[in-house]
């Protein structure tokens, strides 16, 4: 009796604990939405209902990346080879807004299917196997995009991204592509890698270990920090779009003049200087 006393109370405090508990998150369709973000924490993928992007038109100074990155993704969208992309380089200089761009000009193109874009987070690279699980099962075709990646020289994750890319026994599926954005051009900081080498008893094979993980992206694209010319041309090209009223003069001399206080040009600082001309003439701005 005692005995059964006990496995009655243990069923109810069960059934008590699945009432008190939240439902199941409800698997979500990838093909429902433009774009996602990987919820690592609930397996998840979670709608973005407006991504934060420009139109492909405006981004200035990266024509050759920019035509490159968009014919990668084009075969990827027509069901052709297609190559993960690694865009490195200076701060700013449009690398995720390129990703941004061309995800959304190709679904625009109608040259293929409907590509989802989906952002994973940098802390959230491990989990990386479970996101790949849940797409695999999709008809969707999906682009990855992980923003500003790169590991130091205690983290282990990286490891969970090169079986993706290409080392691992069950590969990337078919419908996946991954692109990714970094400072570094090995992904690896350099700080990291001395420490690999001073506290490795093999420190050439442990610092090669890390620094191939770039090399399992088959397209690079670098990007650098641009002339005075070409940030004008940003510069033109987004008060244009903008509908600012300041004439041109005037517009070059204050934009050199906001260059030279931030101590840099790049596609960042010229859509930081649009933005305070736009609030100074009290304009909205809506560009895509």
């Amino acid at each position: 009796m005692a005995a059964t006393g006990a496995q009655s109370l243990l069923r109810r405090i069960a059934e008590a604990l699945e009432r008190l508990a939240p439902p199941p998150a409800e698997p979500v369709d990838p093909e429902s939405a433009e774009a996602f973000v990987w919820d690592a924490a609930r397996h998840r993928l979670t709608p973005v209902p407006h991504v934060n992007r420009v139109p492909l038109s405006l981004l200035k100074g990266v024509a050759p990346q920019r035509d490159a990155l968009y014919d990668n993704t084009r075969r990827f969208a027509a069901g052709l080879p297609a190559n993960n992309a690694l865009l490195w380089g200076a701060r700013g200089t449009g690398k995720s807004s390129l990703i941004k761009s061309v995800h959304a000009a190709v679904n625009a193109s109608d040259e293929g299917d409907h590509l989802v874009l989906v952002e994973v987070h940098r802390e959230d690279i491990a989990t990386l196997p479970a996101l790949l699980d849940h797409l695999a099962g999709t008809r969707a075709r999906c682009l990855l995009f992980c923003d500003d990646l790169s590991f130091e020289g205690d983290d282990a994750s990286y490891k969970s991204l090169k079986a993706v890319l290409e080392g691992g026994v069950a590969g990337r599926p078919g419908n996946v592509l991954f692109y990714a954005t970094s400072n570094r051009r090995h992904i690896l900081s350099r700080e990291a890698i001395e420490n690999e080498r001073a506290a490795a008893l093999m420190p050439g094979d442990a610092v090669e270990e890390k620094v191939s993980l770039s090399d399992r992206f088959g397209l690079w694209l670098g990007f650098h920090h641009v002339d005075q010319g070409t940030y004008l041309e940003m510069v033109d090209a987004y008060a244009e779009a903008a509908g600012l009223a300041t004439d041109r003069d005037t517009l070059h001399a204050e934009a050199r003049a906001w260059a030279a206080q931030r101590g840099d040009r790049s596609g960042r600082v010229a859509w930081q200087f649009i933005q305070e001309m736009a609030g100074r003439e009290g304009r909205r701005i809506a560009l895509a």
